[in-house]
């Protein structure tokens, strides 16, 4: 099954640069199947080392333990671990974070901008 035949959204909905800030706004369903385009976003989006990388993470409705994993990897891309910072994760998003214990690795925060205004 290809991402093309219309039943799956693409995972990566924008990336844009915001001041010093690299904003990925994912959303959909992050699994096995996209992860690969997830990782290749992300990678992409710490590769210039900007002061941070923000993921949006609003429009998600599914993540598994396999996009998960590309948030960890692409977290270690960045020289300043704490400039990758998580932005307003759903319900389900925040009980999967909660669940693999990942919100205490990662700095969670309520909004976009928020995570655009914090201290890193």
């Amino acid at each position: 099954m290809s991402d093309s035949d219309g039943l799956r959204k693409d995972p990566v909905l924008g990336v844009e640069q915001q001041g010093d800030a690299c904003v990925v706004k994912l959303g959909g369903e992050l699994d096995l199947y996209n992860a690969q385009q997830v990782r290749h976003a992300l990678t992409n989006a710490c590769a210039d080392s900007p002061a941070r990388v923000v993921v949006d993470l609003s429009e998600v409705e599914f993540i598994d333990s396999t996009a998960l994993g590309v948030l960890i990897e692409s977290r270690s891309r960045l020289g300043n671990r704490g400039a990758f910072l998580l932005a307003a994760p759903g319900l389900e998003t925040r009980r999967a974070l909660e669940i693999s214990g990942l919100d205490r690795h990662f700095t969670v925060h309520e909004s976009v901008s928020e995570a655009l205004l914090a201290k890193v």
